[in-house]
């Protein structure tokens, strides 16, 4: 007797595929079980596991005999969560093959760069990132579009700031897509990750609540600090020569007693090097971001008048 989680321990094959190893009458026995499920034209899943999004992803690619794409290889590669909606695939022009009910068929005549993530072929990740930015600004071909359009901002600053791909090979897969939607959004926010900006929080921080010249000096971003006992601490924004820091608070990574614990250390070594650290909330800083900017203000204004420049 066959367990079919033994026949497929990765949830998923071709319906043929397991025919030849069992029996066509075996498969069909099992399809009206309801132990498997057909997941794609020709692609059967254990009915169990059918909505595991990597199970989802490999019948994709058994059904397009393609590689993941667009957001779906950002998932792969985790740079993005597992969302809702279809696996993309890309595969050559020449193939015709249309899109199943799990899956968006992406056809291209480019060369395709790939990574190994997951146990699946994947676009590398610039590439998928673009691919996924221009399908998520496409509202008449995209029903998640406004959905998605947050994923893949964050899937970019995630990509970045961890080095899976760096600015200039973004912007080079940008600008090979003339005129492509969003692109003058990517741009801006390439840019913003490029001087710094590590979240949404801290964008939104730069663009709407920190001073700036010619009412104080420019800010470092993420401005290095050696503490007294060799820890290295990166602050948020800082002015060096009046030892002012700003941190901007996300609720994701302040919001646990540990994490306000681990602040408060961080604080106190820090004034001990004499700065001043001042730290806002994700919900002060957006309801509140001029008294923010006020705020900063003020106390630069002290520190650089009664200190001067260090």
């Amino acid at each position: 007797m066959h367990r079919l989680d033994d026949l497929l321990p990765g949830g998923v094959a071709s319906r043929g595929q397991l025919a030849r190893i069992t029996s066509s009458s075996s498969v069909g026995r099992w399809l009206a079980r309801g132990d498997l499920l057909l997941v794609a034209p020709g692609v059967v899943a254990i009915a169990r596991r059918a909505t595991e999004w990597l199970v989802r992803a490999r019948a994709a690619t058994l059904y397009a005999d393609g590689v993941l794409s667009h957001l779906s290889a950002l998932t792969a590669a985790g740079l993005a969560p597992e969302t809702p909606g279809p696996v993309h695939v890309t595969v050559p022009p020449a193939r015709r093959l249309r899109d199943a009910d799990d899956v968006v068929v992406h056809r291209s005549r480019q060369r395709l760069v790939t990574i190994r993530r997951s146990g699946l072929e994947v676009t590398e990740p610039a590439r998928s990132l673009v691919e996924a930015w221009v399908w998520a600004e496409s509202p008449t071909r995209n029903v998640r579009s406004s959905a998605e359009q947050p994923v893949v901002r964050q899937a970019l600053i995630e990509a970045v700031r961890t080095k899976e791909a760096r600015p200039a090979v973004i912007r080079r897969e940008s600008q090979r897509r003339s005129r492509h939607p969003g692109r003058a959004e990517l741009s801006r926010l390439l840019a913003l990750v490029e001087a710094g900006c590590q979240s949404e929080l801290e964008i939104w921080g730069v663009l709407h609540a920190l001073p700036r010249p010619p009412e104080v000096p420019p800010y470092v971003q993420q401005h290095r600090v050696v503490l007294a006992d060799g820890r290295r601490v990166e602050l948020d924004a800082a002015w060096p020569e009046a030892r002012v820091a700003v941190e901007l608070d996300g609720a994701a990574f302040h919001g646990s007693r540990q994490a306000r614990e681990r602040d408060l250390r961080r604080d106190t070594a820090l004034a001990g090097e004499g700065w001043i650290v001042l730290r806002f909330s994700y919900a002060r800083l957006v309801a509140d971001p001029e008294g923010c900017r006020r705020e900063i203000l003020a106390v630069l204004r002290q520190r650089l008048t009664t200190s001067g420049p260090r």
